[in-house]
């Protein structure tokens, strides 16, 4: 289970619609979390006020693992495409993450195991 996010506005008319889009959007990172309990997420909005139009629409996305931080920003023309840009390069930081470790891990077991054989 995804861990409660703490959500931030500033002066944003549909704030629960947004934070209901980002816990949906956001279980996708359930994958990389596993039974860490050390977890927290923080999700902030904001829209640019001195522009009327284009990438106005600001979110930031801060992952928090075991004391790893990650961390993701877009502006976009909508919040929506905010979000799924925040979520996508959350995704790829901890799948790069996630995937290091194991490496390592698998670099270990590949060392215990030479060793046990004697090589």
């Amino acid at each position: 289970m995804f861990p409660t996010i703490t959500f931030k506005h500033t002066h944003t008319d549909e704030a629960r619609h947004l934070e209901d889009i980002v816990t949906h959007k956001f279980t996708a990172l359930e994958k990389y979390i596993g039974d860490e309990s050390d977890v927290r997420c923080e999700v902030e909005f904001a829209k640019e006020a001195a522009n009327q139009s284009g990438a106005i629409y600001r979110v930031e996305g801060n992952v928090w693992v075991a004391g790893k931080l990650f961390r993701a920003e877009a502006r976009e023309d909508t919040f929506e495409k905010a979000i799924d840009s925040v979520r996508d390069d959350l995704d790829a930081e901890m799948k790069k993450a996630h995937d290091k470790h194991l490496d390592a891990v698998r670099d270990g077991a590949r060392v215990a195991k030479e060793m046990l054989r004697g090589e």
